[in-house]
């Protein structure tokens, strides 16, 4: 399961010709008049979504806040080359043209809003310390319901998904995020490596909140501090109940039983504790723990690899500081909210211990969860195989790559090694594992 830290200073990779070629056409393309230039504020994409829908209700109106935040980090910090801007103009299309067509839903079946979502199991950890694979081995699990990549991508059904449910239309989803992928993929393929995915794969309801403007995976594609410290001085609980809400449409569109446990899992769950527990009360949380170095190494490389994609001034120091120091809040915010938990409601998982004893690891998870391990086994087990079909070429990274020194990493988040005994991983070790180097 564990990933490369070269302890040799190495360049960080380049982006792949493909996104040169894309720009230089954009580029062009927009110099003789060809291509419109991207729009980029608020009042224009709003126009844009309405126009292109024909609806103008988004739902509660707090998303224009970091909406707002967010554009002025994108155009004033950013500095993305025309790819960039092409890619961005489509996401924030993509994330709006939802929110009118969740209202749609909503109107005409209000039953969705009224579905329970009762003792969600939550997977809560540092990025890249092993919550993708505790969420895909409980994903195996039946009892347990879960969202598929298609469904974070494209979390809202189009109008007339009333076919799609009764057998007499096929969901143009699957085969929308089967493309987008194949695209991510040119843009750098290393993307496969660091996290495997398909468009049926269990995944992490990150674009959930994406819906509502927010989260990491903004400060992770794009260069954007503005907009990252604004945020971490916010209330996320709006965006947590709109995430919320579009997990009941999920599970409706999925004509899935309210009664089967939701299994969520996202690293942004480490700055927004309370948020997360004031829409969720009844939850419990399993938190991951991994090497502070491995973390910051592998979330850098992760940023890295995207930001490149989007802008031609990205600097791997500027990256690696950054995730530095976004760690280091997540942690320390992830200490101080479980003071207020109770301690029946979570448990502690180290990446290691699932590397060397996944079984053992796991029945000590479901004695957690008052459940019987037995009938998850085989799904488990089948994961783990195509887990290693997924992950063909490890992700390799260093510290030294993004301008960082072992000593600062481990000075700086020695508390939280010491408070949660998490073991160090050994210099350029390749740990054995079943997984097939998953996170």
């Amino acid at each position: 399961m564990g990933a490369t830290l070269v302890q040799q200073v190495i360049n960080p990779p380049k982006r792949t010709p493909f996104i040169g070629v894309l720009d230089r056409v954009l580029r062009h393309g927009r110099h003789i008049g060809a291509i419109a230039p991207a729009r980029l504020t608020k009042t224009e994409l709003l126009e844009q979504a309405v126009a292109a829908t024909g609806l103008d209700d988004f739902g509660d109106p707090w998303f224009e806040r970091p909406m707002d935040v967010l554009l002025d980090a994108v155009r004033g910090e950013a500095r993305l080359n025309d790819a960039g801007t092409f890619a961005a103009e489509k996401q924030f299309h993509h994330v709006l043209r939802d929110r009118l067509y969740t209202q749609i839903w909503f109107d005409r079946h209000p039953e969705i809003l009224a579905r329970p979502i009762k003792n969600p199991v939550v997977i809560v950890g540092p990025m890249r310390s092993g919550t993708t694979r505790m969420h895909r081995l409980l994903a195996a699990d039946r009892r347990f319901a879960h969202l598929r990549s298609f469904e974070t991508i494209s979390p809202v059904p189009r109008p007339g998904f009333e076919e799609v449910m009764v057998g007499k239309a096929a969901d143009f989803r699957p085969k929308l995020a089967s493309r987008i992928m194949k695209v991510a993929r040119l843009a750098n393929p290393r993307t496969l490596s660091i996290h495997p995915t398909g468009p049926y794969e269990p995944e992490e309801e990150l674009g959930l909140l994406v819906a509502s403007m927010w989260g990491m995976k903004h400060e992770a594609q794009w260069t954007v501090p503005t907009y990252a410290r604004w945020c971490e001085g916010e209330d996320a609980t709006p965006a947590y109940r709109h995430m919320a809400n579009l997990l009941r449409l999920i599970g409706w569109s999925q004509q899935e039983s309210s009664l089967r446990p939701w299994i969520l899992k996202t690293p942004q769950h480490m700055l927004d504790l309370p948020a997360l527990l004031n829409v969720f009360p009844d939850a419990r949380v399993i938190f991951t723990h991994r090497d502070p170095r491995q973390v910051v190494g592998s979330a850098a490389s992760l940023a890295w690899n995207q930001t490149i994609i989007y802008s031609d001034h990205a600097d791997p120091d500027r990256v690696g500081r950054e995730w530095l120091r976004k760690t280091e809040l997540m942690i320390s915010r992830m200490m101080r909210a479980r003071r207020d938990m109770a301690p029946d409601r979570v448990i502690d998982v180290r990446y290691e211990d699932m590397d060397r004893d996944w079984r053992g690891t796991m029945t000590r998870v479901y004695r957690f969860l008052g459940l019987d391990m037995a009938p998850a086994v085989g799904g488990m087990e089948n994961y783990i195989e195509r887990s290693r079909a997924l992950k063909r070429t490890p992700h390799r990274y260093s510290l030294d790559e993004f301008g960082l020194r072992e000593e600062e990493v481990l000075d700086r988040l020695g508390a939280y090694i010491r408070s949660y005994d998490v073991p160090m991983e050994g210099a350029g070790d390749v740990p054995s594992s079943a997984f097939g180097n998953m996170r």
